[in-house]
């Protein structure tokens, strides 16, 4: 019998475990959001006996949950009993100011983990499982979509300094929620939101709730076919190139480019493959997400940079948001 070297010993398969039950992992958090367990502790810390009663769970079912939320560094467990973690009172509490994230987590739980359920076919055809938005699941879908933009906005603005520039474009965007941060934080700003469909209501109700519609224009219109507004010297192009096809993302960043005045920034947001080195981990998974969902395309960056360049754009940095995507940063040539 062979003895392992050290090397060999020290190889184990925790990982490889971590990854393969990351869906329980999940689960549980799904389930602790649908039973309020967070928003329970919103007001302070509480044993277990207490907080199944907030809850309404029976207390065996409260024990997995909350003790699995510790063990994932949701909750905290000390002598007055559980109490949320920063991160889970900040986006899971509903007490906060902060993007509710809640929304999102339905959605993932009741729209997106069922498509999962049948990725191993999608792996093989490349092609989306059925969506089916019937019933309340179309609100589902937008609230989940929706929130989770909102958080994007919210770093992005960050991340940014919008207090550059004077007059922004939102090309094609998908979310009103990017100028209304951007307003809301600067108030010298002003801004144009085209984009065409649903997305123009959704943007409008956005930016009157942010209180900044009267810095807003709303243009419904297609960036593909339609004249699209000149003179800015920010353009934002907010999840836009997954949506489109290679040929189509390019018509849509050199519009972007005739929008522009000479020197003006572009920001690309999106989630973007890398062909070298480590990717990360939630641009791959997103690809597999998108792809599963409706059958749109994560995009490696150097594709996308290649567009932006052709179209007269200069990429100078790239920006990289927590729990969201990144952001390349181009300058007009």
């Amino acid at each position: 019998m062979s003895v392992p070297s050290d090397a060999q010993a020290e190889v184990g398969p925790d990982r490889i475990i971590e990854i393969a039950i990351a869906y329980m992992a999940a689960k549980q958090l799904f389930a602790a959001n649908e039973a309020g367990l967070f928003a329970a502790l919103a007001d302070g810390p509480a044993p277990l006996d207490e907080l199944a009663t907030r809850t309404g769970l029976p207390e065996r079912t409260t024990l997995i949950l909350a003790d699995a939320m510790v063990g994932l560094g949701l909750l905290e467990r000390g002598e007055a009993g559980y109490a949320g973690s920063p991160a889970a009172r900040r986006y899971l509490g509903g007490s906060t100011s902060d993007v509710d994230l809640r929304p999102f987590l339905t959605f993932l739980d009741t729209v997106s983990y069922p498509h999962w359920l049948g990725f191993a076919e999608t792996t093989r055809t490349a092609r989306p499982a059925p969506l089916d938005l019937g019933g309340d699941r179309l609100g589902v879908f937008l609230g989940g979509v929706m929130t989770y933009n909102a958080l994007h906005a919210r770093m992005l603005v960050g991340a940014y300094d919008f207090g550059a520039h004077r007059r922004v474009l939102d090309l094609g965007g998908l979310s009103g929620s990017f100028l209304a941060e951007a307003l809301r934080a600067n108030p010298e700003l002003s801004a144009t939101f085209m984009s065409a469909g649903d997305l123009v209501g959704h943007a409008e109700n956005t930016l009157a709730a942010a209180g900044v519609e009267d810095r807003v224009e709303v243009v419904s219109g297609d960036p593909l076919t339609d004249d699209v507004p000149t003179g800015f010297d920010l353009v934002l192009l907010e999840h836009v190139v997954h949506r489109f096809d290679a040929e189509q993302n390019r018509r849509i960043v050199a519009a972007a480019r005739k929008a522009a005045t000479p020197g003006a920034r572009l920001l690309l947001l999106d989630f973007f493959l890398e062909p070298n080195g480590t990717p990360r981990l939630i641009d791959t998974l997103h690809a597999g997400e998108y792809l599963v969902i409706d059958g749109t395309t994560v995009y490696p960056r150097g594709e996308v940079e290649e567009w932006l360049t052709d179209a007269g754009w200069r990429p100078v940095d790239i920006l990289e948001l927590p729990g969201s995507p990144r952001v390349i940063v181009a300058e007009a040539r």
